[in-house]
């Protein structure tokens, strides 16, 4: 992986846990099982990648260009991806642990996070229109002034939202969903 520039490759089961790996462009790269926790990945670019029941637990990812990269099977715990870099920032989530990750301030519209664990997560102030929650555990994860429009909450587990400081216009939620958004004001539902 010393190379600058990587396209179209595959890594398999690479361990760089706790190493530094920096200035690099990864274009339409599949990593699978490969260990990153705890490396340092600011400065690369990721176009269009695939990480596949990899560990990126407290990886850290200032300035870092996420661009359609996918993640599937992944630990993903404590990852700050609001110092990524903006500019076509773009994820998608499957069967993931997110838990204590941050989004804040990020666009992340039409955003799948599927079957994961968004336990303790910070969507402050994030954009995240149009995305889809489903089967996923939001158990204390942040929502404020959050955009949240057209969002499927649906099949979403645990979650409170504040209608009053997030916009919520046009969002799907269950009716056993619906006590997610009632929680600050203290109701009682039998």
């Amino acid at each position: 992986m010393d190379a600058k520039l990587h396209e179209h490759k595959t890594f398999e089961k690479i361990n760089y846990s706790g190493k530094e790996l920096k200035d690099r462009e990864f274009e339409s790269c599949i990593f699978n099982q490969c260990d990153f926790s705890n490396t340092n990945l600011s400065g690369n670019r990721f176009t269009d990648c695939t990480f596949n029941g990899c560990n990126l637990a407290l990886v850290k990812v200032h300035n870092t260009g996420l661009r359609n990269a996918t993640f599937k099977d992944c630990k993903l715990i404590g990852v700050d991806f609001s110092k990524c870099d903006d500019f076509l920032f773009s994820v998608a989530f499957d069967r993931c642990m997110l838990d204590f990750a941050s989004f804040m301030d990020k666009k992340l519209l039409k955003t799948p996070f599927l079957h994961s664990s968004l336990k303790d997560v910070n969507f402050t102030g994030c954009n995240l229109s149009n995305s889809n929650f489903a089967q996923s555990d939001l158990l204390g994860t942040l929502f404020n002034r959050s955009i949240l429009k057209q969002a499927d909450f649906s099949e979403a587990q645990h979650f409170v939202i504040d209608p009053e400081l997030n916009d919520v216009k046009k969002a799907s939620f269950s009716l056993d969903g619906l006590l997610g958004l009632l929680v600050r004001h203290d109701v009682r539902i039998k």
